[in-house]
């Protein structure tokens, strides 16, 4: 189910970009799953999930390749191949979100190179961070259960800093809106996502029962509120409706709950859900202030819905005991500092880094498209076969 959340993303991304864009927007995503795999089998499970490395919570170190787990090996209750292959799928959309922010004005080999490269030095430590059970901020308590911090923010903030490195496109300097060049495979690849994320948020319980219900349930109501919500803001600031904004919606309720989804009731949830629209709707708007080509909102969405769902949960988790719960719940505000301390030091590691690193790509393979190719469309070099 995780893994169909890819394949769901191209086609979301690919139907919101130019048609003269799509095919190199859907392969973006494509190529992904084959490279964070390949990555994945030969030492990145090891960094993100293997012996914490110094005890110091910040890097796995040891167990390189996956091929040293035979299948009888158990992680909890499931064997831990299934469960590396698990987190195999968490690790592939999260690079694939970061294209949205470059759309349309990246050279695909580059990009290629971006994608080992970033899941290597930005991914896999962060992972470690908050997944392992050895990580800083997972022993600190910070609580995230599905990804808000490692996918949503990590992704979000990335796709920031690779905006700014490759500069404003030709369309976004022209102020020309968007033009979504197939609005039924923007739908295609929010049904995929949505289903896929039950997949991403009840399957983070690695078993049945009342943890991965309350997430279920939670990542329903979130996805259904957002997008209900921000239709009425469309409606209440434009005085119409679009297509592109249901799904924009549901998109951010979907990326706010994640980290929160099995630590609120039902009415968190949809609080949450209306919350991520009402603070995104905004959020996307900022790239024309400040200047930055965020062209698919990456930032707007994932950036700021990730921060949302992060957050709130200082406010609205229920807690499993006294320490764990929001301040709505008679919790401390202590719980609230370390989810802000945590989206701190998450976001500032993806930013440097991942600016970094798109820096030096960009200098040594040049990167970013020329307006002349912008201009005839990255599919342009694509054999259509």
């Amino acid at each position: 189910m995780v893994l169909l959340m890819t394949p769901g993303l191209a086609y979301f991304y690919g139907g919101m970009v130019r048609s003269k864009n799509m095919l190199t927007m859907l392969y973006m995503s494509f190529i992904s799953i084959s490279l964070v795999t390949v990555l994945w089998f030969l030492y990145g499970y090891g960094i993100a999930f293997g012996k914490d490395a110094g005890g110091a919570g910040l890097i796995g170190w040891g167990d390189w390749r996956l091929g040293n787990i035979t299948p009888e090996a158990l992680q909890g209750r499931i064997p831990e191949q299934i469960y590396a292959c698990f987190q195999l799928t968490f690790a592939i959309i999260t690079v694939a979100l970061i294209s949205g922010s470059i759309a349309g004005r990246a050279r695909f080999g580059p990009w290629v190179l971006f994608v080992v490269v970033w899941v290597t030095l930005v991914y896999l430590p962060i992972a470690h961070w908050v997944f392992a059970s050895s990580g800083w901020i997972n022993k600190w308590g910070v609580m995230d259960f599905a990804g808000g911090l490692v996918v949503e923010l990590n992704s979000g903030i990335s796709g920031l800093a690779m905006a700014l490195v490759l500069g404003p496109g030709v369309a976004f300097r022209r102020r020309e809106g968007p033009r979504p060049g197939n609005i039924p495979f923007v739908l295609l690849g929010l049904g995929l996502l949505w289903f896929g994320w039950f997949g991403f948020n009840a399957g983070s319980a690695l078993t049945d029962g009342a943890l991965a219900t309350r997430a279920f349930v939670s990542t329903m109501l979130a996805g259904c509120s957002g997008m209900l919500t921000w239709r009425l803001i469309e409606w209440l600031r434009f005085r119409h409706l679009t297509r592109l904004g249901s799904a924009s919606g549901a998109l951010a309720g979907l990326v706010a709950i994640t980290p929160s989804c099995a630590f609120v009731a039902v009415e968190g949830a949809l609080v949450i859900g209306i919350l991520a629209a009402a603070v995104c709707t905004y959020a996307v708007e900022l790239k024309l202030v400040a200047g930055y080509d965020d062209t698919l909102d990456v930032t707007g969405i994932h950036g700021a819905g990730g921060i949302v769902g992060v957050l709130a949960l200082g406010f609205l988790a229920t807690g499993w005991d006294a320490g764990t719960a929001g301040l709505f719940y008679g919790g401390p505000a202590s719980v609230l500092g370390k989810q802000f301390v945590a989206v701190v030091a998450v976001g500032l590691y993806a930013f440097i880094v991942t600016f970094a690193i798109g820096k030096i790509i960009d200098r040594l393979f040049r990167m970013r498209m020329t307006d002349e190719e912008q201009e005839r469309g990255s599919d342009a070099g694509f054999a259509e076969g």
